[in-house]
This record gives C-alpha cells, sequence and structure tokens, in this order.
C-alpha cells in the first residue's frame, strides 16, 4: 500500500493540505488504497486560517513507491523552520528513490533540502523570483502550475495543489483513475501541469474600466455561442467603436479575440482530458478545428 506523508510546518495553508489530501483519499475510495500519514516537528501544528492540527513526530519510513509532499505556508510573515532532520529526511527519501513534491512555498523546503538544485520547478507566481534569488541552482519555471523533474514535483499556489495531486495519481494508475478522483471530487477539469497559472478569465481583468468588465462577464458565460459585436455593445449602452476602443484599451484584445482566447483555452482543457482536436474544438465554440490548429501555432 502506497503511504503519502504530509510534512507539516507552522503556518501552513490549509487548502494545500486539504486539496492534495482529498484526492488521494478519494482515490483511496475507489480500490487504490492509500495511507495518508502527517508528521510535523511538534504534535500541535497552527495554520495559517486560525486552526490547529495534530500530527505525529515520527516519521513512519515511507519506501521507493511512495511520496513526500510539503504544504507551503503564509508568507507574510516569519518562514516557518523546518529542521535539519526534516530536511534530511526529504533528501534521504529522494536518495532511496522515493518522490517528493510540495505545493506553493513548499518548494522553499525542498529547496533547503537541495532537493531543487539543478531541477526544474515552479511555486507561486508572487513567489518565482525570490524562490531563483534565494536558491540560483534552481531552474524556476514561471507561470506553470506544476513541475515534474526526477521525481520532485513542484505546484504552483493553494488549489494547484489537486492538479498535482491528480498528475501523480495518472502517473500511478492511469488517466481513466484520475478522471474517476476528479468526478468524485467534482472538479471541472484536470489541468495539465503547463498550463498558466491565471486563467485567460483573470489575466485580463486588471483593469479599472467597468463597462469592459459588464461585457467580459456576458463573454466569460456565452464564449460558446455566437456572440455579436452589436449585441454585446447593446448590452452595455455604448456604440460598437466605443466598446471596441475601450475594450481593446483595457485588456489588448478585441472582444472576438477576447472570446477566442477562452474557447481555445477550454478546447486545450478538453484536450488535456483525452479529447479529440476536433471534438474539444466544436465543445469549446469553434465551427470546426481549423481555427483551434491556426490559434495553437500562434501561441
Amino acid at each position: 500500500m502506497r503511504k503519502i506523508v504530509f510534512l507539516l510546518l507552522p503556518g501552513l495553508h490549509l487548502l494545500d493540505l486539504a486539496g492534495p489530501a482529498q484526492v488521494f483519499s478519494t482515490l483511496s475510495g475507489l480500490d487504490r488504497p492509500v495511507e495518508l500519514h502527517h508528521v510535523a516537528d511538534l504534535p500541535e501544528v497552527p495554520t495559517a486560517q486560525g486552526i490547529g492540527l495534530r500530527a505525529a513526530t515520527d516519521w513512519p519510513r515511507p519506501g521507493p513507491d511512495d511520496l513526500v509532499l510539503v504544504p507551503g505556508w503564509r508568507t507574510d510573515g516569519p518562514a516557518p523552520r523546518i529542521t535539519p532532520e526534516q530536511a534530511g529526511a526529504l533528501a534521504a527519501h529522494h536518495a532511496a528513490g522515493g518522490t517528493v513534491a510540495s505545493v506553493c512555498s513548499g518548494a522553499f523546503a525542498l529547496a533547503l533540502a537541495g532537493l531543487l538544485d539543478g531541477r526544474r520547478c515552479t511555486t507561486h507566481h508572487s513567489l518565482q523570483d525570490e524562490l531563483a534569488r534565494r536558491y540560483p541552482r534552481a531552474r524556476v519555471v514561471p507561470d506553470v502550475l506544476h513541475v515534474s523533474d526526477d521525481r520532485v514535483v513542484t505546484s504552483a499556489g493553494i488549489a494547484s495543489g489537486i492538479d498535482l495531486a491528480l498528475y501523480l495519481v495518472t502517473r500511478w494508475h492511469g488517466p481513466s483513475v484520475a478522471a474517476s478522483v476528479a468526478r468524485e471530487m467534482v472538479v471541472y477539469a484536470r489541468r495539465n501541469g503547463d498550463e498558466s497559472q491565471a486563467s485567460a478569465m483573470l489575466r485580463y481583468r486588471s483593469h479599472p474600466v467597468d463597462v469592459v468588465h459588464r461585457v467580459q462577464d456576458t463573454v466569460d458565460a456565452r464564449f460558446t455561442e455566437t456572440l455579436r459585436l452589436s449585441e454585446l455593445a447593446a448590452s452595455a449602452g455604448v456604440s460598437e467603436r466605443t466598446l471596441t476602443r475601450a475594450f481593446t484599451s483595457a485588456t489588448g484584445l478585441t472582444p472576438l479575440r477576447y472570446q477566442q482566447r477562452l474557447r481555445a483555452e477550454r478546447a486545450e482543457q478538453l484536450i488535456g482530458a483525452g479529447w479529440t482536436v476536433e471534438s474539444a474544438a466544436r465543445a469549446a465554440g469553434f465551427q470546426d478545428a481549423r481555427m483551434l490548429r491556426r490559434l495553437r501555432t500562434r501561441s
């Protein structure tokens, strides 16, 4: 039975722990049993959300088929203390053939243990520069969900721990089992590791133009439909010319290009889940796969 060992450091984020733990406990309920263990330096572990957790202080001796995962912690205060014994346990587990993983700022614990030296890795987008500065031998990959390099798997922030865990389930048991876990968890889509940390619906929202936000709300909800510029302009109470000018100034895209980005992103999610390019293109709103292929070539 595969062991999953969570190393809990003070101030950890609950979702960094709970997301992967839910994936693995769901996996166990699908006749792929695993043992979940939670270890820490002290039996009481405070979290960033104010809830205390209990953990064992003795390691369960994970083997080569087992996983040790370090959830991230709040980064706006003092960094949590990872003891030399804990860093040594991480390094020893990897040296013995095991897999080590982290969510968000947990990558700093892996770096301290020497596991990121010369390896590709990632972390939350707000911490990537700091990780690269403090550990110059780490090959930090920006703006991706998760990275795997020689049994060291690192992921971006918070909810991306679910994507990391589903990736590991795929590696252990295949995509169909991972899809079953995702369905049980009511996860909308299992995202690929090289997807951006911010979806298209978020990347083009950092502007103060209310009328453009209102139109984006409409496009976000109906991007698979045919949306005419005249319809969007009327819904916002402006002329087509005014909308196009404002939308392009705020986002760098026309409303049509924005809609195409949403469609292409959705199609890529479906392709990553095993759909054909043609079926994914149609489900995302394209008439056929030709436009999707052109957009994929441009990117």
